[in-house]
């Protein structure tokens, strides 16, 4: 996607651990976990808006549900149920990537991905991550810029 889309990027492999997915990125890349962004589906209800969508948050911080609610126009939002989430998405839990979904989801970055000239998320698998420009991410896959982490 990103190769097609001509996004400058780099790609960095490590051997995945059992848990802590983005923590051990942040680890093995030598970066600090505000840098390294951890990708999550949440379901969305409401009147106007609801199904799954995707949210990008620093390893370092958590996820605020009622600003994602917010910022995508919903009543509310919960974290997606995991086997949900693997079956839209077409990744497991721990490696799923905001890229190449088998159905694109829409898409949210928390704003402090903009302190950064470049940050990192799952490139599809537990232990590889992709690292590049906060507004290519945002252009690419037509995400909105929110301010949702905790």
């Amino acid at each position: 996607m990103l190769i097609a889309a001509n996004v400058e990027h780099t790609v960095h492999q490590f051997e995945a651990g059992k848990n802590n997915f983005g923590s051990q990125a942040a680890q093995e890349l030598g970066l600090p976990e505000t840098q390294v962004f951890k990708t999550l589906v949440v379901e969305l209800s409401g009147k106007t808006t609801s199904g799954l969508a995707v949210a990008c948050v620093p390893v370092a911080n958590s996820l605020n549900l009622k600003a994602v609610a917010k910022a995508l126009g919903a009543s509310k939002a919960t974290m997606a149920d995991p086997h949900k989430a693997q079956l839209s998405t077409g990744y497991i839990p721990g490696g799923i990537s905001p890229f190449g979904q088998k159905r694109q989801l829409p898409t949210l970055l928390d704003s402090h991905a903009l302190d950064f000239d470049r940050i990192y998320v799952s490139g599809g698998k537990r232990g590889l991550d992709i690292g590049l420009a906060p507004q290519d991410l945002l252009k690419v896959l037509s995400a909105k810029l929110a301010p949702i982490a905790c």
